[in-house]
Order: C-alpha cells, then structure tokens, then sequence
C-alpha cells in the first residue's frame, strides 16, 4: 500500500474510520459481538465511549492518520483531526439514527394491544 497516493490514502482512512465506528458506536456486529462487548463494557470510560460516535471517531482515526503521514506530529494531529471529522460528516450524511427505547408501563392494562377502547364504539 506505500505506492499508494496521499489523496487515496486520505480517502481509505476516512472510509475505514467512519466504518469502524459506524460498526463500534452503532451497529451488533457479526454473532452479537459488539453488542455483548458493550454489555461486558457497562457504564464504564470505554462503555461510554461506544455510545458517542462523535468521541469514538477520535480513537478510531488515529491509527489511520499515521496511516496517510508518517512525518512530523504537529501533521499528523491535523491529520488526525480532519479524518475524524470527514468520517463524522459521512456519519450526519447519512439518514437520522433511530434510537430505541423501552415502552412506558401500562400498569396494569393489557400490554399485547395496540390501543384501548375509551368510550362508546
């Protein structure tokens, strides 16, 4: 991959970041593994990091900014950066993320229906 130009490598490490933590912040994973890592994580600093893909995107592109430079640190920090931030722009590109939450308890009333009856019908 060193043949690689600087403008393709920017785009790798941009894709691969919004990717894996698209993946990380997201997504189950294959056989449930991200989501039983969260579960093992709980409310820990790392557990908490995987529900933010804004922070999480942070972590993930530093490996690749040294990926795309491999000169001083004050390049690499910018590159880091700016890779984050194309990968959290690729993020709110794409469609609002529905997020789920449990149902309210209807104490007492029948919870397998839809709705109630409320007067005369």
């Amino acid at each position: 991959m060193s043949e690689l130009g600087i403008w393709t490598r920017i785009v790798l490490a941009v894709l691969a970041t919004w990717r894996i933590t698209h993946l990380l912040a997201s997504e189950d994973g294959p056989a449930d593994a991200i989501v039983k890592l969260r579960m093992i994580l709980g409310q820990s600093l790392a557990g908490r990091l995987m529900d933010c893909f804004y922070c999480l995107s942070m972590w993930v592109a530093m490996p690749f900014a040294l990926f795309v430079l491999r000169k001083g640190a004050m390049e690499i920090i910018v590159m880091w950066l700016a890779i984050s931030g194309a990968a959290c722009l690729l993020e709110r590109w794409g469609p609002a993320q529905v997020l789920m939450s449990p149902a309210p308890d209807l104490q007492g009333e029948d919870s397998d229906v839809l709705r109630t009856k409320t007067g005369s019908s």
